[in-house]
């Protein structure tokens, strides 16, 4: 492994993502719920109240956090709409729309295997007494 390759997946290195690898933030963010759940719902421009009534389960705080994130990453747009009371909408950038169709692909397989993995889990429990 070359010490310049910052994702440590040079041949000859047994470690595959170092603990300061530049992919393990985005994964984070990619892999989280909140944020791919929040991304599919953007297929058009969206105020926060809206993806908060459409995201069961989520709070204020963590909703907020997620939006922050996902702008912070270049994912989504915010854009202060100049209404009383000021009103905020939220939109995918270029960037969010990139990854629409690995995120599709994914959640396709899921949906496809999800009673497979029901099953695997339920299998699972049964011998541990889970």
């Amino acid at each position: 492994m070359r010490d310049t390759d910052p994702y440590g997946v040079g041949a000859g290195t047994s470690v595959v993502f170092r603990a300061d690898c530049p992919s393990r933030p985005i994964l984070d963010q990619i892999a989280d719920k909140w944020s791919m759940m929040v991304m599919a719902l953007l297929e058009r421009p969206m105020r926060f109240n809206e993806l908060k009534r459409r995201l069961e389960g989520v709070t204020q705080r963590v909703l907020t956090q997620t939006l922050r994130r996902l702008e912070r990453n270049g994912m989504i747009r915010r854009k202060v709409l100049p209404t009383s009371p000021v009103g905020v909408e939220y939109s995918l950038t270029a960037l969010g729309e990139s990854l629409r169709e690995p995120f599709g692909q994914l959640y396709r397989w899921t949906v496809e295997h999800g009673e497979e993995i029901q099953n695997c889990r339920r299998a699972y429990d049964g011998r541990t007494g889970a």
